[in-house]
């Protein structure tokens, strides 16, 4: 365990975030439990090559989770054990190429309409709102919320960067009506002992939604997210500003949403129609 416990210690250091840390951690102790009777410092790069391509090949481990691998063994083995191994060709070449599920404006309605309890209704519509992470809502302090400006301050979030995202007025007359309810103190969001509501009991919500509303597409909280930014840009939105909100280094990122929009494709004219 001595080794697991170094190695979150580094990425601490390093000062990765929290949900890195327990990834990367998560996926170094798949590794070593791979290699039971043997010392982390005697395990060759051809044993690394091995360990990965049985995951790939048995496992069947996606292509992300193929890079958190080989991101966790390479830190693990190059700086914490000050080995030289050279692993960067472990990495998948390909890049998969899987559109995310958006779900149409009604549908999100739908979602948000039925969510009785007021708190539970206001993180899921918050949410879609600003086009959220995850830990970005779970992570919002009530002083993020500024209502003058009518923007939301995303603090530190992935890659260590802060953004503004907008604040809805229909989402500012929610909050202003949840806040009277709940009065929370630091965090927007609270759990019953004052600290951050849980991952877990979002997603719950979430699904819970879903089967209310009769929604039977595969989606999760994060689908809030990319029907947020595929309904901008079906409204024209620029793809810049979109990839400012959603706070994505890289406007390739932001461009898989030009794939999944369907005001283009649904205005094009088969060719079978013009028989």
């Amino acid at each position: 365990m001595s080794y697991l416990d170094d190695f979150k210690k580094l990425l601490t250091i390093k000062r990765y975030s929290y949900r890195t840390i327990k990834s990367y951690s998560n996926a170094l102790k798949i590794f070593l439990d791979a290699f039971p009777k043997q010392e982390p410092d005697s395990i060759t790069t051809c044993e690394i090559e091995k360990f990965l391509n049985s995951m790939v090949t048995e496992k069947k481990i996606s292509q992300a989770y193929q890079k958190v691998l080989v991101g966790a063994i390479k830190l693990f083995f190059n700086e914490l054990l000050r080995k030289s191994y050279k692993l960067n060709y472990l990495y998948p070449d390909r890049t998969e190429n899987k559109l995310p599920n958006v779900l149409d404006k009604s549908e999100v309605q739908l979602l948000i309409n039925s969510i009785q309890n007021l708190k539970h209704r206001t993180i899921i519509a918050l949410i879609y709102s600003a086009g959220l992470r995850l830990n970005e809502v779970i992570d919002l302090k009530v002083n993020d919320i500024d209502s003058k400006r009518m923007l939301i301050k995303i603090v530190q979030s992935k890659g260590k960067k802060d953004r503004y995202v907008m604040l809805s007025e229909r989402i500012l007359s929610l909050l202003r009506e949840y806040y009277k309810d709940y009065k929370p103190k630091e965090y927007l969001f609270e759990g019953q002992k004052g600290d951050k509501y849980s991952a877990r009991s979002i997603q719950s919500i979430f699904k819970q939604a879903l089967r209310k509303a009769k929604i039977s597409k595969e989606a999760s909280v994060h689908t809030l997210r990319h029907s947020f930014a595929t309904h901008l840009l079906e409204s024209g939105t620029d793809i810049r500003v979109i990839q400012q909100l959603l706070g994505h280094s890289s406007i390739k990122t932001t461009q898989i949403y030009t794939q999944v929009s369907s005001s283009k494709i649904a205005n094009v004219m088969s060719p079978f129609d013009s028989f």
